[in-house]
């Protein structure tokens, strides 16, 4: 589903430039549940921006089920991103002054739904998240929990085949990540793809596969037996702490 081939990325620093992303290597099946960690600076977020078509590259390819994803023009990224994709932020990226449904049904709006058949959808999917009771409220008026469920459902709303979630859990504490990691990967279940930006190991353990980024590059790849071999270590780590 997700291909990359020797993938370069910089940005300009005054006179000189900042080689972000140095030959990126990667292939991601359909269905898989991916985390993707590195210190800061290692080129995490800037993987997932090129990913989730906000952001271009400079050189190699990036194949998106099947079709190249090079240059596109903002409308045309715009219209696959809402075919295809979907996305959660540490920050929940919700709007203030619009109540939980209405933030809900926005990616509808988008598509030209009308507003009563997005509001029932909406409310549909409120419903799923256990948030139905909170259709009228506020972010304003909802713990981080809540506002994380409201942004996954939102991002389920168009029927993507892949989700992209930047920090997830960042801003929520230990009882409330596991819950929305619990909601995660109910949603890989259903066979969408997720592709996560994590500093949290506990975290990354939920997952796949685990891709760790240092300076720009792959340093390794974690999966299948390497994976669990990973997960029981890790495991060993917090009972010995």
């Amino acid at each position: 589903m997700i291909s990359l081939s020797n993938v370069h990325k910089s940005y300009a620093m005054g006179s000189s430039k900042l080689h972000v992303l140095k030959g990126i290597d990667l292939h991601i099946a359909h269905g898989e549940f991916v985390s993707i960690m590195g210190s800061s600076g290692s080129g995490k977020s800037t993987l997932l921006n090129i990913l989730g078509i906000l952001d271009n590259y400079d050189e190699g390819t990036y194949h998106l089920n099947g079709k190249l994803i090079k240059n596109m023009s903002e409308k045309q990224a715009a219209q696959l991103r809402n075919e295809m994709l979907g996305f959660v932020f540490q920050s929940f990226n919700l709007i203030s002054f619009k109540n939980a449904m209405e933030n809900v049904a926005l990616p509808l709006y988008y598509q030209g739904v009308n507003r009563k058949k997005r509001n029932k959808i909406a409310l549909e999917y409120l419903d799923k998240m256990g948030l139905l009771p909170w259709a009228n409220h506020l972010p304003s008026e909802m713990s981080g929990g809540q506002k994380q469920r409201v942004a996954i459902a939102r991002s389920l709303i168009s029927k993507p085949k892949i989700i992209f979630a930047d920090e997830p859990t960042g801003a929520l504490d230990s009882a409330t990540s596991f819950e929305v990691m619990d909601i995660l990967q109910d949603i890989n279940k259903e066979g969408i793809t997720l592709i996560i930006v994590t500093h949290e190991h506990d975290i990354a353990a939920m997952t796949q596969k685990i891709i760790r980024l240092h300076d720009g590059k792959i340093a390794e790849i974690l999966e299948n037996g390497e994976l669990k071999d990973w997960k029981h270590q890790y495991k060993r780590e917090l009972e010995i702490a």
